[in-house]
C-alpha cells in the first residue's frame, strides 16, 4: 500500500497551481471590428499575468506575439486567457494573425 502522502500530494500540488493563476493580475484585451482595444496595455515588470482577450467579432482571430511567445485562436463571441510573463521592461508587440493591417497593439513593460 502506498503511502497517503504519495497519493494526496499530486492533488495538492495542483490545487496550488490553481489559486496561485487566480491570484495573477489581470488585463484585458478586446478585439472589435479587427481592432484590439486598448491598442497598449500597461503592465508591471518581472510579474506573470493573465491576459484576457474577448473576441467581439463575428470571426475568429488569432492573437499572436513574436515577443513574447504566445499564440492563440479567440473564437466569434468568446474570450481566451493568455499567461504571460515575467517579462523585462520594454515594448512587446502584439496582432491578429487573421488581420494583421488592424489588429495590433503593445505590452508596456514598466
Amino acid at each position: 500500500m502506498k503511502h497517503p502522502f504519495l497519493i494526496a500530494a499530486p492533488m495538492l500540488l495542483a490545487l496550488a497551481g490553481t489559486a496561485a493563476a487566480n491570484d495573477l493580475p489581470e488585463y484585458t484585451l478586446v478585439v472589435k471590428d479587427h481592432v484590439y482595444k486598448p491598442s497598449e496595455i500597461k503592465v508591471p515588470a518581472g510579474t506573470k499575468f493573465k491576459l484576457i482577450v474577448r473576441n467581439e467579432d463575428p470571426t475568429a482571430e488569432e492573437f499572436e506575439s513574436t515577443d513574447f511567445n504566445r499564440e492563440k485562436i479567440v473564437l466569434p463571441n468568446s474570450s481566451v486567457t493568455v499567461y504571460v510573463g515575467p517579462l523585462r521592461a520594454g515594448s512587446y508587440g502584439f496582432f491578429g494573425d487573421f488581420h494583421q493591417a488592424t489588429a495590433k497593439g503593445r505590452l508596456i513593460v514598466e
